[in-house]
């Protein structure tokens, strides 16, 4: 993980999970067209700080949580 220092998010199309409830609170934000990189940022504070995780890791993080019940 690293942060977002030196790569340029200004504008970009962020994306909500759709498990997400239609308020948005306690939501997490991704990108997915960064190249080998995912970003994540709070979707509560969208001007705040961005983490930046490799994709495989994030993959395989996201494939932990869905565990066998979820597609």
């Amino acid at each position: 993980m690293t942060r977002s220092k030196g790569i340029d998010l200004n504008a970009v199309a962020w994306r909500k999970s759709s498990y997400s409830n239609p308020d948005g609170a306690d939501c997490l934000e991704v990108r997915d067209d960064l190249p080998g990189l995912v970003p994540v940022r709070d979707s509560k504070n969208a001007e705040g700080p961005v983490l930046v995780f490799p994709a495989a890791a994030w993959g395989a993080f996201v494939h932990e949580l869905r565990g066998p019940e979820l597609p």
